[in-house]
């Protein structure tokens, strides 16, 4: 179909690639309208997940925490009822202040609160302690097993005011008649990195309260103090675990295992509103970046799919085209199934001529041999004709050794030509072949010709195709020395091809008339005729078709110089 002057058209994938663009575009648009409405109630819920998620490992951390306090109490529990003097006592509670970092002083109470041994810190005690916050009498008398205080600042100690958690059991019986309480002061530095390195977004943070709803340890303990921050702590205390709203604040609510302590995340929503305006403005930014990457991808990918493919089976149909022989199709590698259906059928169309052209040229090729083996059978009828009366001849002028010696030739000729059928004979059988033949011609020339052979020894023993060297002499007799006045001269030679060890090549040169360039393109081309035997074309075309194109015969002549005729053959030893 042809386009009129100045129609317009548009390609199939402009097509495509513009209502691709055009849903990807309202796509986007309607998915960035959902996630609108969607992101708020799923960044929230998220965000309750994860402060509560803050909470429950806040809280795992918590419980190991105390289980490890619980474990070094009952070790120095142990170490305090096998030592026998309140001296002794210190130096061993003083070493194991010094091994333990976390450890900062470690007490033994009498009833009253009075200090019995105190060691730790490596600081000096106090002579006169107005308040100990380690020991609340109250809370030590009606709590069995272990005992577990909120955190408070340490006295004990000149110069040296920690923030501790003391956690403290009842002896069995009295320690050195006074001791009743065994109380370690743990540093809450430790269990505080661990706090405040929990992140709840970007503002939010995790504390810890006790059963009554006392602050245990807050990472802005120092703005709760001083009143800057408060915490809802009424709310806290009156709500179980889980996740509670408080207008603009999210407390997630965990309690630890034993019940000592409650940890709880605070997450606050006003940055998820932030948050979530900027993912939504973020959102229909990369609404026309992915647009544009969509236009993009659906070209590469449809070039590649279609364009490409199609594009590809036109060129190798123009190449088929042109070059039918020895074609081969590289494509069946296309996406779209229409384009493989044709590809293949291509495809097949291009082999069945393939093996058509092949079958062709393989009948050719056998017709050529048989009719090369039908010349090689025939034998000049003039040139047998011309022997035997010459050598009718000889013997009628009583030359009875000449005529014999030409019989003899003749013989070998013959019996040579026939080599039980094959085509290929050795080298030496060839030369052999070609000195009878020249043997014949000489005696009906009456000499007027001379020849030489020079044959490397060791190429003997290699195969050549009969009847190749003889067409050559008989060519450079009647066209090359026959018509030259002067005494002419035939060398053969037989030697490795210089520019290759596994080539052979004959040279049959004489010193005739010689030729012009277009008279020896012209020689490779001529047919058959009666008065030059099988043919030097014949001879090109017979080592071609065996050996294939690199092999065959090169003229080079002069004129009133000569001839040389060289033949290329591989070097070959068994047929």
């Amino acid at each position: 179909m042809k386009f009129k002057k100045g129609q317009r058209s548009i390609s199939l994938s402009a097509i495509t690639v513009l209502s691709v663009t055009l849903a990807a575009i309202t796509a986007v648009s309607v998915c960035v309208s959902i996630f609108a409405g969607v992101y708020s109630r799923s960044l929230l819920r998220d965000a309750r997940v994860s402060s509560l998620q803050a909470a429950e490992q806040t809280a795992t951390a918590v419980d190991n925490y105390l289980d490890s306090m619980k474990e070094k109490l009952s070790l120095i529990y142990g170490i305090v009822l096998k030592t026998e003097t309140p001296v002794e006592l210190e130096e061993k509670l003083s070493a194991v202040t010094y091994v333990q970092n976390d450890i900062f002083s470690i007490t033994l109470y009498g009833e009253n609160g009075e200090i019995i041994a105190c060691a730790g810190s490596g600081g000096e005690l106090k002579n006169n302690i107005s308040a100990d916050e380690s020991f609340d009498k109250e809370l030590y008398e009606k709590t069995d097993g272990f005992i577990l205080t909120s955190s408070h600042v340490q006295t004990l100690f000149k110069n040296e005011y920690p923030w501790v958690v003391t956690i403290a059991v009842k002896t069995e019986k009295p320690i050195f008649d006074k001791g009743v309480y065994i109380a370690i002061d743990f540093k809450f530095s430790e269990i505080a990195k661990y706090i405040n390195s929990v992140g709840v977004g970007r503002q939010g943070y995790c504390f810890i309260t006790d059963k009554k709803g006392d602050i245990v340890y807050h990472p802005q303990q120092q703005m709760l103090f001083s009143g800057i921050k408060s915490e809802n702590l009424e709310l806290l205390t009156a709500k179980p675990d889980g996740v509670i709203n408080d207008s603009d604040v999210i407390y997630a609510l965990k309690t630890t295992e034993n019940g000592e302590w409650r940890t709880a995340a605070v997450t606050y929503t006003g940055e998820l509103k932030t948050e979530r305006q900027t993912q939504i403005i973020i959102s229909v930014a990369l609404t026309f970046l992915i647009c544009a990457l969509i236009l993009l991808i659906v070209l590469i990918v449809y070039s590649n799919i279609v364009n490409k493919p199609v594009k590809s089976l036109i060129k190798d149909m123009k190449r088929f085209e042109k070059e039918a022989d020895g074609f081969v199709l590289n494509g069946g590698s296309e996406a779209v199934t229409e384009l493989r259906v044709i590809s293949d059928s291509f495809r097949h169309m291009t082999v069945k001529i393939s093996e058509l052209m092949e079958k062709v040229r393989h009948e050719e090729t056998e017709l050529r041999k048989t009719e090369l083996k039908a010349l090689q059978a025939q034998i000049n009828p003039h040139f047998l004709y011309n022997t035997l009366d010459s050598i009718q001849w000889m013997c009628e002028q009583g030359r009875t050794d000449d005529a014999a010696k030409m019989v003899s030739s003749l013989a070998r000729l013959f019996r040579i030509s026939i080599s039980r059928g094959k085509e290929l004979i050795t080298i030496k059988d060839e030369m052999r072949h070609a000195e009878s033949y020249l043997i014949i011609q000489s005696y009906r020339y009456k000499d007027q010709f001379t020849y030489s052979f020079e044959i490397d020894p060791t190429l003997e023993n290699c195969l050549c195709n009969k009847i190749t060297v003889q067409p050559l002499i008989e060519n450079a007799i009647y066209h090359g020395l026959n018509r030259t006045v002067d005494e002419g001269e035939i060398k053969i030679s037989v030697k490795k091809a210089p520019d290759d060890e596994n080539d052979i090549l004959i040279t049959v040169s004489d010193n005739g008339i010689g030729m012009t360039e277009e008279q020896c393109n012209a020689i490779l081309k001529k047919e058959r005729s009666d008065s030059s035997g099988i043919g030097v074309k014949n001879v090109n075309d017979r080592l071609k078709i065996y050996f294939g194109d690199k092999y065959g015969l090169n003229i080079e002549s002069e004129l009133d110089v000569g001839t040389t005729v060289t033949v290329r053959i591989p070097k070959k030893e068994n047929e």
